[in-house]
């Protein structure tokens, strides 16, 4: 039965003036970098990989005001008020919305300690000026990207990597969950990557998207390392002009590598394997500014649907809008309580525990109920998400689901940073992410339901235009 005419088919994009700029964030030898309960090192001993802070700058024309995209090698915000002086120096040093800059943190924990508090700790003087250089960096990259923006292709393809694992395994001799390897269980491997290019078709920029915790290197290491990022990145690199790579993290939740807690080689191993499945990817895509048209039937010996390559173009809208989203919070101290609990404690792994929960205590208020952003922006024919905390791939699935075809950026660690996002049936259970959040019960599918909305709003904001 005859049909409609195929419809051309084309990557997502946007066409626009864009910038990318780096700098290198490795902090100096010998500052905190605690990061592990079962470390028997306070301060970081040396280098695997140099950290780094990659910037990319997005205006649909010269005269409006960027949107700022920022991915930087560190693991995670101890406070509101440090992730903001980094990032609040570029959203009023630019004077725009801060709906339109997003820090995402590559989660690496084998970084320093982005906490103000932690200046009585070893190596904790170190701290101040170190967030003091990231904020300047974070400036000045900026700024090299905004100077030598210029016009550009953004295209989008998906992918797919198996370097990440499910991680939540029940353990055989009790009546909990470990966070480790858990084998032949199903684990989200979407890669979405995005290809920036000159109007020459050069490579400008990659941008990677996917979700795996860089939990290779742990205890043991006492080097500040990107994890399996950093050889992503490098061998992207090498096989795209040099073009910078920014790694976003995504909703990594519950997914890490199959071997985790190991050597800086294996590390390295896990970043080509990824860093291989982006090449595949790329090298999929069609040219830069490029869709295929079917063409017409040649008869052979079998009827010959014929597709040809032709020219495109792509939009050039952008619109970003910042959401608060309702999470219940679980049944803790308040504040006051928890510093009383500090001030009797004689154990400094108790203490430190007890500091945490202070600072979280803080961020979200003494009440029952606490409001977290969520980031959002439409950028030509692709969606970005991004938020401050640890969700579970459910994010990420259902929304790329609901918003299909239409590629979408999922990010956790975004702006900030305070718990898990674990899906309901986990807090039946004896299991680390619902030990550590502060979220209760069903803030998950408040986030994926709130991503929708925020989404479907910007689209349909568009169309109305």
């Amino acid at each position: 039965m005859p049909t409609e005419t195929p419809q051309p088919f084309a990557h997502a994009g946007f066409e626009g003036k864009i910038g990318v700029a780096r700098a290198d964030i490795t902090p100096p030898i010998g500052i905190y970098a605690r990061n592990w309960g079962a470390a028997t090192h306070d301060v970081a001993e040396g280098v695997h990989r140099p950290l780094t802070l990659t910037v990319l700058t997005i205006q649909d024309v010269p005269e409006n005001p960027p949107f700022v995209l920022a991915t930087a090698d560190l693991g995670w915000w101890r406070t509101p008020e440090d992730e903001y002086f980094v990032r609040g120096a570029v959203v009023e040093g630019l004077g725009i919305p801060a709906s339109q800059v997003m820090l995402n943190l590559t989660h690496t924990h084998s970084g320093p300690a982005l906490c103000l508090e932690d200046a009585d700790k070893p190596g904790g003087h170190l701290i101040a000026p170190y967030l003091q250089a990231l904020q300047k960096a974070f400036q000045s990259t900026t700024a090299h990207a905004l100077e030598t923006a210029q016009p550009a292709t953004l295209e989008w393809t998906y992918g797919k990597c198996t370097l990440a694992k499910e991680r939540d395994l029940p353990d055989p001799d009790a009546d909990r969950y470990l966070t480790g390897f858990h084998p032949n269980t199903p684990a989200d491997d979407t890669l979405l990557v995005g290809r920036i290019s000159d109007t020459n078709g050069k490579y400008l920029a990659t941008v990677v998207n996917y979700a795996c915790h860089p939990v290779t290197l742990a205890w043991q290491n006492r080097l500040l390392s990107p994890d399996f990022v950093g050889a992503m990145r490098e061998t992207v690199e090498a096989n795209t002009d040099n073009a910078p790579c920014l790694f976003l993290q995504g909703a990594s939740g519950e997914l890490a590598a199959r071997e985790t807690y190991t050597t800086t080689e294996i590390a390295d191993n896990q970043g080509r394997e990824l860093g291989y499945a982006v090449l595949s990817a790329l090298m999929g895509m069609l040219p830069p500014r490029t869709r295929l048209r079917y063409a017409g039937v040649v008869e052979s010996g079998a009827p010959l649907g014929v597709w040809e390559r032709e020219p495109t173009s792509y939009p050039n809208n952008l619109s970003a809008t910042q959401v608060p989203v309702l999470f219940g919070l679980l049944s803790m101290p308040t504040l006051c309580e928890i510093e009383e609990q500090i001030e009797a404690s004689t154990d400094r792994f108790l203490t430190e525990r007890l500091n945490r929960k202070r600072r979280i205590r803080r961020a979200v208020g003494n009440g029952d109920v606490t409001t977290m952003p969520l980031w959002v922006w439409q950028v030509g024919g692709c969606l970005l998400m991004g938020h401050p905390n640890e969700a579970y791939s459910a994010l990420q699935t259902e929304v790329r689901t609901y918003f299909a075809p239409q590629p979408v950026v999922v990010m956790n660690v975004t702006n900030g940073h305070f718990g898990y996002l674990p899906p309901d049936p986990l807090y039946n259970e004896d299991i680390y992410p619902v030990w550590q959040t502060p979220f209760g019960r069903g803030g998950l599918n408040r986030l994926i339901e709130s991503a929708k909305e925020a989404g479907q709003r910007l689209l349909s904001e568009e169309v109305d235009g």
